[in-house]
C-alpha cells in the first residue's frame, strides 16, 4: 500500500479546521445562487477577475477595466492568456499533470521568451522538482482539495521550476486544482483575488514557506485558508447576490 504524502500536513494543528471553515465558506458562495442557475459568463467574469488580480501581484498596473478590454499591460496579457485555457487543461492536470504546468507556462511565457524555453523547467532541479510535484498530484491522499492546491501554489511560486512567470503559473495551477478535485468545479470563486487582498501577508508567508521549514509550512497553510475566505467573497456570485 502506498503511503499518503501529504497526510502530515492535515495533522498540523489548526489546519484541518481552518481549511474546512474555508470550504464551508466556498460552499455557502456556491449554494447561495445554485450552481444550476449560474452561466459560462459567471465563470468568464470569475476568471478575468482572477487574471487581473494575479497579474497585480506579479508586478502589473493594468485594472480590472483595462484588462477587460484587451488593454493591460504585458503581464496582465499574459495572466489573460493562461486564463483563457485554463479549464481546458483540467482533463491533463488529473493524468498528466507534468504537461499541464507546461502549457500553463507556455501560455504565460508566449512572445517573452524563446520557443524552446516554453513549458521547460530551468534547470536539472527544477525539472526533478516538478516530477515529485507530479507524483504528489497523481497520489492517493486524504487531504483535502484546499490544502493541495495550497501546497502546489507555493512550491511553484517558491521553487520557481520555469525560467519565468512562475507566479502566475502557482495562481493559476491553484486555482486548476480547485475546480480539478471538487471544490469549485465552475470556477466561480476567485483565489487570485483573496491573495490580492491580503498581499502583505500572501508575500511574507510565501517567504516562510520558502525559508521556514515546517514551521514556514505550517504558516501558509493557516493563511491559505484565510485567502480561500477572501477568494469566496470576491466571487461575482457575491455581486449578483446583491444585485
Amino acid at each position: 500500500m502506498t503511503s499518503d504524502p501529504l497526510s502530515w500536513l492535515v495533522s498540523l494543528e489548526g489546519v484541518g479546521s481552518a481549511h474546512a471553515a474555508a470550504r464551508d465558506g466556498i460552499d455557502v458562495v456556491l449554494r447561495d445562487r445554485g450552481l444550476r442557475r449560474t452561466s459560462p459568463e459567471t465563470t468568464a467574469e470569475s476568471l478575468l477577475r482572477g487574471a487581473r488580480a494575479s497579474a497585480v501581484l506579479e508586478g502589473s498596473r493594468s485594472t480590472l477595466a483595462e484588462v477587460r478590454s484587451g488593454a493591460g499591460d504585458a503581464v496582465a496579457q499574459a495572466a489573460l492568456r493562461v486564463s483563457t485555457e485554463l479549464l481546458g487543461l483540467a482533463p491533463a492536470l488529473r493524468t498528466q499533470p507534468l504537461q499541464a504546468l507546461a502549457r500553463l507556462h507556455a501560455l504565460a511565457a508566449r512572445g517573452v521568451l524563446a520557443d524552446d524555453e516554453l513549458g521547460r523547467p530551468r534547470d536539472a532541479a527544477s525539472a526533478a522538482r516538478l516530477r515529485s510535484l507530479a507524483t504528489v498530484l497523481t497520489s492517493d491522499t486524504s487531504a483535502p482539495a484546499l490544502v493541495v492546491a495550497a501546497l502546489v501554489h507555493a512550491d511553484l511560486a517558491t521553487v520557481a521550476p520555469f525560467p519565468s512567470h512562475n507566479g502566475i503559473v502557482a495562481r493559476a495551477a491553484e486555482r486548476l486544482l480547485l475546480s480539478v478535485r471538487g471544490v469549485d468545479e465552475k470556477s466561480l470563486v476567485v483565489p487570485e483575488a483573496g491573495h490580492l487582498a491580503l498581499r502583505a501577508a500572501y508575500e511574507s508567508n510565501l517567504r516562510g514557506y520558502r525559508d521556514g521549514g515546517d514551521a514556514g509550512i505550517h504558516a501558509w497553510l493557516l493563511y491559505a485558508a484565510e485567502a480561500y475566505a477572501a477568494g469566496a467573497e470576491a466571487s461575482p456570485l457575491r455581486r449578483a447576490a446583491e444585485d
